[in-house]
């Protein structure tokens, strides 16, 4: 299901963030509570406002950001971004979208993904000429985009690694992730949504997280930068654009030299849970085809999908 605000809404919230007072309603309160902020209201003669200001993402320089044909969308509070494009009709132009803040964002598994304002959150849908296997590899294009965008941004990279399959660590936490989802096409072929969702500058909590899984770590915390969501599309929308034309123009080949060049825990024993079994092996590279190959006492096993535990 697609969630958006209402117009009505939007401009409320909008004002709100500029620093203007609204009119007391019990629409602006239920907008409030949706959006996490009625904690931060103070009243005030002749309505509600923001104990402070809240810079809102400022679109015209995401549009700016973004390649020639590329559309682009942004909401102040959805369900999703990868939602959000996948229940559009389909027009096989490439479209992006972020959002100040979603309210059911998700990862791998239709597991939860936080993603409160001020942290990034975007989609971008393409209609790839590949076969469906080599859909999928662009899980390492997108990842490497990431990579390089947060040293861009942080101009840190010796504290920034890549989880196979599709996290990004920050000194050993996780600070971003990816989701591919893929829709066959009434006229044959596929569009595959790319979400990408980074931590800049709130730490999601941990409660509700596995407890062998990486901690969630945000970018402000561990390295001191604080980012705006344009900012940092700005580098991402570059970032990909290169590996993207790496990967059509020489295949998978070169994206895979690099992914595995900023491989977290390569050489080392790491463990594979599929399903309920698990395999535990020293992690020795990706094959041509994203596989996870490990080393075991059973020899090289190679993994098509799994959670990895360190």
């Amino acid at each position: 299901m697609f969630l958006a605000l209402t117009v009505n809404q939007n401009k409320l919230i909008t004002n709100l963030c500029d620093g203007h007072t609204v009119p007391d309603s019990k629409d602006v309160w239920q907008t409030l509570e949706i959006l996490g902020l009625s904690a931060q209201v103070v009243t005030s003669k002749g309505g509600l406002r923001l104990a402070k200001k809240i810079k809102l993402v400022d679109a015209a320089q995401v549009r700016a950001a973004l390649s020639a044909g590329v559309a682009f969308e942004h909401h102040l509070l959805i369900d999703s971004t990868n939602n959000a494009l996948m229940s559009k009709p389909r027009s096989k132009n490439r479209v992006a979208c972020t959002a100040e803040m979603q309210g059911a964002g998700r990862g791998r598994r239709g597991r939860a993904w936080s993603d409160p304002a001020g942290n990034f959150a975007a989609s971008l849908v393409l209609f790839p000429q590949h076969p469906p296997d080599q859909i999928a590899l662009r899980s390492f294009v997108a990842a490497l985009a990431l990579f390089d965008a947060l040293v861009a941004t942080t101009g840190r990279s010796d504290t920034l690694a890549l989880k196979w399959p599709n996290d990004v660590l920050l000194n050993g936490g996780k600070v971003a992730g990816i989701l591919l989802e893929t829709t066959a096409l009434s006229g044959g072929g596929f569009a595959l949504t790319i979400g990408f969702g980074v931590n800049l500058v709130h730490t999601p909590q941990s409660s509700g997280f596995e407890a062998r899984a990486m901690p969630p770590v945000c970018v402000l915390s561990e390295t001191g930068t604080a980012l705006a969501p344009e900012e940092f599309l700005a580098a991402l929308a570059a970032a990909y654009a290169r590996h993207e034309a790496q990967f059509c123009a020489f295949g998978f080949s070169s994206i895979r030299a690099a992914w595995l060049a900023r491989a977290a825990r390569l050489g080392e024993t790491i463990t594979a849970r599929i399903g309920s079994g698990e395999i535990t092996g020293r992690f020795d590279t990706i094959d041509e085809t994203g596989h996870l190959i490990l080393t075991t006492a059973q020899g090289r096993q190679a993994i098509a999908a799994a959670d990895v535990f360190f």
